[in-house]
């Protein structure tokens, strides 16, 4: 059985479209260290893909620093962190291939990011060029409920402008990197491919119609969108 026929796509950011993880990882380890705490891949999979409160409030309960460490403090300390490695994060194999050949294909795309919006306009510095590309952008300060409910997705999809929507939410496609993500995705009735990290174990994430190592992996023309010029397809991995 073939994917489902999409018309609209809808993108995560951190870990997806950018290499950003891996710099929220460097400011965590920073500063658990000062508690004598270990920030492992376990506690990451748990915050991934979460609004920063909620994802500081896991980090502070998994870490037992209850009544020690503040989840604002933390965020604060992570904030200065942040800021200064933001501005360097590249992009991620395969992403800006897909985002142009989508917006040069007449694709509607969107980014719905947990992100708030000046994390948004500090990492995407660098690459305004990709990131003008999308018709619209949601963050997670747009939106009362973070993922894994479905409220930034829904948001993403109904803000398509005159001649690109609103979308069906069957028809949009979700790309995510975070199990949170794509569960969302999943409440939001979108299906949705999951591109995870290679250290994250993937095994217990229901719902994704796909699983790719990458965005290089990705086929359009298997999903009814426009093919890659001279494209033989990829492989993904069918749920």
């Amino acid at each position: 059985m073939g994917y489902p026929k999409v018309t609209h796509c809808i993108f995560d950011m951190d870990g997806l479209l950018l290499d950003t993880e891996a710099i929220y990882t460097v400011a965590q380890k920073e500063i658990l260290a000062k508690f004598g705490k270990e920030f492992t891949w376990a506690l990451k999979a748990k915050m991934m893909g979460k609004k920063a409160l909620d994802a500081a409030r896991v980090l502070v309960a998994e870490t037992g620093l209850e009544g020690v460490l503040d989840p604002e403090d933390f965020i604060r300390q992570r904030e200065e962190i942040l800021d200064r490695l933001f501005p360097d994060a590249p992009m991620m194999p395969g992403a800006e291939r897909l985002i142009r050949h989508l917006h040069a294909s007449g694709v509607p795309i969107a980014v719905a990011t947990s992100s708030h919006a000046r994390h948004f306009d500090i990492k995407t510095r660098k690459h305004r060029d990709v990131f003008g590309l999308f018709d619209h952008i949601v963050t997670g300060d747009q939106v009362t409920h973070g993922k894994p409910a479905p409220d930034i997705f829904l948001v993403a999809a109904g803000g398509f402008g005159p001649g690109r929507g609103p979308a069906s939410a069957a028809h949009c496609l979700v790309f995510e990197d975070a199990p949170v993500g794509v569960e969302a995705a999943v409440a939001a009735g979108m299906p949705a491919v999951f591109v995870p990290d290679p250290n994250l174990d993937a095994d217990g994430v229901a719902g994704a119609a796909a699983v790719l190592p990458s965005l290089e992996a990705f086929d359009p023309a298997e999903w009814g969108l426009p093919p890659y010029p001279g494209s033989a397809g990829a492989g993904a991995v069918r749920n």
